[in-house]
């Protein structure tokens, strides 16, 4: 039996996805948890084989969690199912050990296949994204760069920014402008809703 552990804060979501799961005769869905930092401690009290995870969550994104699952329970398998099918999502998944990367519209039946193919050892893709990750390029942003991003789009200004990184107010001006050339806005604002629209926050 593959034991499933199941990470989406959408309760509805969850519910159904771990129905769904529930008729293959050879999955479990053993744990359920809601919040991006609870991934990581469910997993290793219930030992799960597979982590199926959401991207956007409270408390930390799926892609972070993947990142700590590889770090702290290697042999757990990460499938990430999100509703944002964003190239830079895509990439960043893989970077950080995901195993698999499927979007919500995906046919249930494709669901427990890629649970089983990542046991495997497979990459399961969803072929339209990795299509469009590859046309895409990589993130142009620096980490430092994301960062400030965030900040801004928390409504942070400059000087809050600065203190809350350790940086100089001067240093964050540079790190924005960089940021709005490399995403070719016109102010901080766009700089960040394109940076989301193509997943690099």
């Amino acid at each position: 039996m593959i034991r499933v552990l199941l990470a989406e804060d959408q309760g509805m979501v969850r519910e159904a996805l771990a129905t769904l799961l529930g008729l293959e005769d050879d999955i479990e869905v053993v744990a359920q948890v809601a919040r991006g930092d609870e991934i990581v401690p469910a997993a290793r009290e219930h030992g799960v084989d597979v982590a199926l995870l959401d991207i956007e969550m409270p408390g930390m994104t799926g892609i972070d969690a993947a990142a700590q699952l590889r770090k702290e329970l290697p042999g757990v398998k990460v499938v990430i199912v999100t509703t944002f099918g964003r190239p830079g999502y895509l990439r960043r998944a893989m970077e950080n050990g995901t195993d698999a990367f499927l979007v919500k519209d995906a046919p249930a039946a494709q669901l427990a296949d890629a649970v089983r193919a990542v046991l495997r050892g497979e990459k399961v893709i969803d072929p339209t994204l990795a299509a469009a990750a590859l046309s895409e390029g990589a993130d142009p942003l620096t980490a430092r760069e994301r960062d400030v991003l965030r900040a801004v789009a928390g409504g942070s200004v400059n000087a809050e920014i600065a203190t809350a990184l350790h940086l100089s107010e001067g240093t964050v001006r540079n790190y924005l402008s960089t940021a709005i050339q490399k995403t070719g806005a016109r102010n901080r604002s766009e700089a960040v809703r394109i940076a989301r629209e193509k997943g690099w926050l």
